[in-house]
């Protein structure tokens, strides 16, 4: 076991007991990432902030149901995702924003990082042609391509067949493509 294991170990074992340093720890150690995470599915970086904030809630005070304390990091993104893709259908379901209007932006500390500006104006295309998808097909490619989750997974998080999520990401590739090849 690694002494990077190990220690998120112990830390985990300090926040069941209710110690706060430790929680602060495990926070600082995960934020980005999950902020990164739910930013690209909720599209707002406020929301993305609260639902971040509420994931780590839910996390520390559900941690004595963590059977294996070296998953906390899967299982702290797949809080973040649920949470993430709750909020967003709360939001299609309300029409309260239109997806168009909403702006996402890339960071520099988000992972992406290229080495040219052509790559970089490419990858911003992709961001911008995939927020005019339809919303299933958004959050389906998002899951798939960006946050790396399997058919599966994307089955559970969306509650879906897994036939039905194939053709969910054939057909948004499929719709992704179509529009990439009408802006050239």
């Amino acid at each position: 076991m690694t002494s990077t294991n190990q220690d998120i170990e112990q830390l985990l074992l300090l926040c069941n007991s209710g110690n706060q340093r430790a929680q602060l720890e495990v926070y600082n150690r995960y934020n980005k990432a999950m902020y990164n995470t739910a930013i690209r599915i909720v599209k707002d970086s406020y929301k993305a902030e609260d639902i971040m904030q509420e994931s780590f809630l839910t996390a520390f005070t559900k941690l004595n149901t963590l059977e294996d304390s070296k998953v906390f990091g899967s299982w702290l993104k797949r809080i973040v995702v649920n949470n993430s893709i709750a909020h967003y259908n709360k939001i299609v379901k309300q029409n309260e924003v239109p997806l168009d209007k909403v702006l996402y932006r890339i960071e520099d500390d988000n992972g992406i990082e290229e080495k040219t500006q052509s790559n970089n104006d490419k990858v911003k295309e992709i961001i911008c042609v995939m927020k005019t998808l339809k919303p299933k097909y958004s959050v389906g490619l998002t899951l798939h391509l960006i946050e790396g989750y399997d058919y599966e997974e994307i089955c559970e998080i969306m509650n879906i067949s897994y036939a039905n999520c194939r053709t969910l990401i054939s057909r948004a590739k499929e719709s992704l493509r179509k529009k990439l090849m009408q802006n050239v």
